[in-house]
């Protein structure tokens, strides 16, 4: 514990029993003490998280527990060159606000680029809206790396930005401190399983609220593993070092300024999802699935247990879902399937196309990725795979236009019920692929992908007139605020083109003639075989 911090429990201490004169005297102590700082903690968890001596700090909990007010007063007082980032500009807007109410003015504010100066300290602000934004803070150094509502935050932008928390003075600390309500949903559950120890109530050896644990890469498997101290560790034969990491639970009693409101009956008025989350601070929503979810969410852990980072050796690809660009900050994604097994979704910013050239260009792409005489099943749905439909069956690709507008002629396995439209029918036959009661259990393997966890587990259903119809992609959109392309390139993929599960005959002659001559077997679309030379 730090120096200060032993200086207020000695304060604090000293309240018990005391008349008023005597608290009078403590008062002045008090502010004899912190007469240097800018801003405090509150006493409780607020205070226990700023002199926590983790390098990597998480805290969350229930809304209105000072979990803002706690990156900007470390920022403040103890570091020199600080980061504070919330997910979307429009939420980033509202960091300079709290600032200045802080420092009661807003004279150090550039607001051109979004950094303050507080005497010597620099304090650099702002939004992480896209994926691809990480790349601004790229080779950037802060002592301080802040993440306000962490959860909003993918977990490569986490760690990617998190790469530069150093400094160039050896005396000053550097150290990441998170904050953030529980998840509501599955794309924000990597933070569960990052702070398992605390969070997860499954987990096999649970850590208390401030405890130090910590954590390195082994180089041999890319993996994260937990060790004792900060060593030096020998792991995968390479002399590492290990940085700590710690949860406190923020609460809003611990905040006078709002304990003292009525915000907790706003809170208490939330559906019950959200006040779960943010009243109570339950980090176990995130592990309960919506009302009426269409994918399980443990069944897609269950597959993204299942991945490794090798394809499958001697399985040849047998569709790729494609999801093309409309240009701007639409992106390009493409997920090839190897029978059940997925590698890492492929995503092209939508500014790299030209839009006069659009339908070449994601042609080429296509081409590009494709193997083994591989289908391509290309969404229509939005208008803009038209022309590259054309470009590749004008080229003789086995090509699959997919409409999820389009009806279904597909029926539910188990229970024989119709689909509503090809949308419904692709998200489901996903469904009953991740099935783990199925005979042999699931075959497909997922990649770790946050976003594809989420779009995946997003869309609901429901049965009308003995038909199954899952949430339209728009009502899907509005609602989480996003495209759901990766899911949707996923389902597009295990809908189209051979599988072991429906095809086994054909995948076994293909895998033999892929490893016995070197070329690409035929495959089966919709019973129409073709053969094709190996590229």
């Amino acid at each position: 514990m730090s120096e200060a911090a032993v200086q207020l429990d000695a304060i604090l201490d000293k309240l018990k029993g005391l008349d008023q004169e005597q608290i009078q005297q403590v008062a002045y102590e008090v502010m004899e003490a912190t007469k240097d700082k800018i801003w405090i903690p509150n006493p409780g968890p607020q205070r226990t998280a700023y002199y926590s001596e983790a390098d990597e700090l998480f805290y969350g909990g229930q809304a209105g527990g000072g979990k803002t007010d706690l990156i900007m007063g470390l920022a403040i007082n103890e570091h020199h060159r600080s980061l504070i980032l919330r997910r979307t500009n429009k939420e980033a807007e509202k960091l300079p606000e709290r600032m200045s109410e802080i420092l009661g003015s807003d004279s150090g504010l550039n607001r051109s680029t979004g950094t303050w100066r507080v005497g010597e300290k620099i304090i650099d602000m702002g939004g992480c809206q896209l994926e691809s934004d990480k790349q601004k803070r790229k080779g950037i150094p802060h002592d301080l790396k802040a993440f306000d509502e962490l959860p909003d935050f993918s977990e490569s932008q986490y760690t990617f930005i998190c790469a530069w928390n150093r400094s160039a003075n050896p005396g000053q600390r550097c150290r990441i401190v998170a904050t953030g309500n529980p998840p509501t949903d599955p794309e924000g559950y990597w933070v569960i399983r990052r702070w398992a120890a605390w969070l997860d109530p499954t987990h096999p050896n649970p850590a208390k609220d401030g405890e130090l644990r910590w954590y390195t890469t082994d180089p041999s498997t890319g993996k994260e593993v937990e060790v004792e101290g900060r060593g030096p560790h020998f792991i995968g034969g390479e002399e590492v070092f290990a940085r700590s990491r710690t949860f406190i639970r923020a609460k809003l009693q611990d905040n006078p300024d709002l304990a003292a409101t009525d915000y907790d009956s706003v809170l208490a008025g939330l559906p019950e999802r959200e006040r779960l989350a943010y009243r109570e601070g339950r980090f176990d929503v995130a592990l309960q699935d919506r009302l009426g979810q269409t994918i399980p969410t443990a069944w897609v852990r269950a597959a993204q247990e299942r991945w490794t980072s090798e394809i499958p050796a001697g399985v040849p690809m047998c569709s790729i879902g494609v999801d093309v660009t409309g240009g701007g900050r639409d992106p390009m994604v493409m997920m090839p399937r190897y029978d059940g097994y997925f590698p890492e979704p492929i995503v092209i910013p939508g500014e790299r196309f030209e839009m006069e050239r659009l339908s070449q260009q994601a042609a080429g792409e296509i081409v590009a990725v494709r193997r083994d005489n591989a289908v391509v099943v290309l969404d229509l749905g939005g208008g803009y795979g038209a022309g590259t439909y054309e470009q590749l069956s004008e080229n003789k690709i086995l090509v699959y236009g997919y409409k999820g507008s389009e009806k279904a002629t597909e029926r539910a396995k188990e229970s024989n019920i119709p689909f509503k439209n090809k949308r419904s029918a692709a998200i489901w036959r996903m469904r009953e692929g991740l099935d783990p009661s199925q005979p042999g259990g699931s075959p497909i393997a997922l990649p770790p992908d946050p976003e594809l966890t989420a779009d995946l587990t997003a869309p609901t259903y429901k049965v009308t007139n003995n038909v199954i119809i899952v949430e339209p992609k728009e009502d899907v959109v509005a609602r989480i605020g996003r495209s759901t392309d990766r899911g949707d390139a996923a389902c597009m993929a295990w809908f189209q083109g051979i599988r072991a599960s429906t095809h086994a005959l054909e995948l076994i002659d293909m895998k033999q003639r892929y490893e016995k001559r070197g070329q690409a077997p035929k495959v089966i679309l919709s019973r129409q075989p073709r053969t094709a030379r190996r590229r």
